[in-house]
């Protein structure tokens, strides 16, 4: 049955997802823009994660299902779509300090919260597309997928190995939740300013996440000019995500009990996290 749905296990493809997260492209941007929403957001960790992750999933999942376009064009604009995420950080980071918010609508008519969505998804979508056109990530998911005998087993492939990207961001936001709102002291205002004949207001954790992005977007503006993003720079890696999952799959790619039992896990997992919100 399992090799009529994937020779790769669904295991496997989460442990190269996971791998795939620590591929230098891949966190260098991620990660920061990660908890530089934590900073920001403070109060709704868990949702602000689950926001952050359909943005990857937005972007990832087409490339994954061998959009061969829009792999082909990640791969062309690779340097080009890191110099504009470097400039989306550096944005992030003035918009995040003023504490401003992109504007959402509002369709229920109903008070949604101070959760800036707008923004949190915009730099999942960056998050995505960053990941997407790094060489060991792309060609990692591609590797997996391309071995599935149907659309329907890279589909499956292809979204565990997304998970294996986001779950542990998922983990943090869990471990983080309820926990950035006792710490008043990032509530605490740092300085105040008139800006266009408004009165600004600087707290602390607005501080901390401008910081951040204004920090990451400086580091990837500089690490992609002098060639250390590059394909050729992070290339090496693909073996190290390809070796991960072929080395999992040696061991669990025959059961296929385990492998239903471990995506009915994960699929439980999401369900009771989600239900923190």
């Amino acid at each position: 049955m399992d090799q009529l749905l994937f020779q790769t296990s669904l295991i496997a493809a989460f442990a190269g997802g996971v791998v795939a997260l620590f591929a230098p492209c891949c966190i260098s941007f991620l990660l920061p823009a990660y908890l530089g929403n934590v900073f920001k957001e403070k109060e709704k960790v868990v949702l602000m994660t689950l926001v952050f992750g359909l943005g990857i999933f937005a972007v990832m999942m087409p490339a994954v299902l061998g959009v061969a376009a829009l792999s082909k064009l990640l791969f062309v604009y690779h340097d080009s779509i890191y110099y504009l995420g470097g400039v989306v950080m550096l944005l992030m980071g003035v918009i995040t300090f003023l504490g401003l918010k992109l504007p959402m609508p509002n369709l229920t008519g109903r008070e949604t919260g101070k959760t800036d969505v707008a923004s949190i998804f915009i730099l999942g979508i960056f998050s995505g597309i960053t990941s997407a056109c790094c060489a060991p990530v792309l060609i990692g998911i591609l590797t997996l997928t391309f071995l599935s005998p149907n659309f329907f087993g890279g589909l499956l492939i292809g979204a565990m190995y997304v998970l294996g990207m986001v779950i542990p961001l998922l983990f943090i936001s869990v471990f983080l939740s309820g926990k950035m709102t006792k710490l008043m002291i990032l509530r605490k205002p740092v300085t105040r300013f008139s800006l266009l004949g408004k009165e600004k207001t600087i707290i602390l954790s607005n501080l901390l996440a401008g910081i951040i992005f204004f920090l990451t977007g400086i580091m990837i503006l500089y690490l992609n000019s002098t060639g250390r993003l590059g394909m050729e720079e992070t290339r090496g890696f693909t073996k190290i995500i390809t070796d991960a999952s072929g080395y999992v799959n040696q061991f669990v790619g025959g059961n296929v009990l385990l492998n239903i039992l471990f995506f009915a896990v994960i699929i439980f997992l999401i369900y009771k996290i989600t239900k923190k919100m």
